[in-house]
């Protein structure tokens, strides 16, 4: 929430995509190995425009939270991310800053953005997978169609707060990031509605604040 300084974005995080009966691991032999196969997906989606059904599903099965959301994408670093049901709050960084706009408070919190701080969606999306072997096992499925894939990441860290990430696209297109955490709770984007490589202006991801809001500035001592 990618995608990362308030409650909401904090809940956009991975969920799990139950394993469908009959799927084979991909890698074998002298085919690409998991990394490779992810980094193939993500290679061609230099920039994204989508709708986001988000769900965060508690350890017992309950829904917690369900939300709509705009998302652009424009790498390297343009990220934007609006929240339109069920409370309106807007997360965008241009790479430099990060904007935390929440309308119901009149209120913007401004703060240097941190891609190495971000969350591991985010980063994905943007297509940073340097170093992602060594904290994670990665494992690729292809339905037997190989149409679906599905790259399910397991920490190597006992620490880490999450038990399991995954991400599935569909003919090369992402369809959903899931996220399980250790004490239950999930987290799922599902995408729809989605445009690859759209043409987006640096302008969106340039935050215009309103007249009247009150601008909290985090500059970490800068």
């Amino acid at each position: 929430m990618l995608l990362m300084c308030s409650s909401r974005l904090i809940a956009v995080r991975v969920l799990l995509l139950p394993l469908l009966f009959g799927w084979l691991t991909s890698v074998q032999g002298a085919q690409q190995t998991p990394i490779e196969s992810l980094d193939a997906n993500l290679a061609g989606m230099m920039s994204l425009s989508a709708d986001v059904e988000q769900l965060i599903i508690e350890a017992d099965g309950g829904i917690l939270e369900e939300s709509l959301i705009r998302m652009r994408l424009k790498r390297p670093d343009g990220f934007y991310w609006e929240t339109v049901e069920p409370f309106a709050e807007l997360l965008v960084t241009n790479g430099v800053w990060l904007w935390s706009y929440q309308p119901d408070l009149e209120q913007v919190v401004i703060e240097p953005w941190d891609k190495d701080e971000s969350e591991l969606a985010a980063q994905l999306l943007s297509g940073d997978t340097g170093g992602l072997s060594a904290e994670y096992d990665i494992a690729s499925l292809v339905s037997e169609s190989r149409e679906v894939s599905e790259f399910v990441l397991t920490p190597r860290a006992s620490t880490n707060i999450n038990r399991r990430i995954s991400l599935s696209f569909i003919s090369s297109r992402l369809d959903s990031i899931v996220v399980e955490s250790r004490n239950g709770q999930r987290t799922v984007w599902r995408f729809v509605n989605v445009v690859l490589n759209p043409q987006i202006d640096d302008e969106v991801f340039q935050f215009e604040i309103p007249e009247g809001i009150e601008v909290i500035e985090n500059n970490y001592g800068q």
